[in-house]
């Protein structure tokens, strides 16, 4: 499957990670889904959501749009 792309702009917390934790139910272990959000909350709220489920966050781009790529690990 390719890389899952998400764009949870215009969403507000806590939406964007209901929709990452929903988005990586459906995928497997070792895939990637990229992230889009305009949240001034977002990058804080990725960043305890991928520690706390033990993911991988592997890039992450900030300004007014942040942008985050996450790889599912378990």
């Amino acid at each position: 499957m390719d890389k899952v792309i998400l764009d949870c702009k215009g969403l507000n917390c806590p939406l964007p990670i209901v929709n990452i934790g929903r988005a990586l139910k459906k995928m497997e272990v070792g895939q990637s889904i990229e992230v889009i959000a305009d949240d001034p909350a977002f990058e804080y709220d990725v960043l305890a959501y991928v520690k706390h489920l033990n993911h991988t966050l592997v890039t992450i781009e900030k300004g007014e749009i942040t942008k985050v790529v996450i790889r599912k690990e378990q």
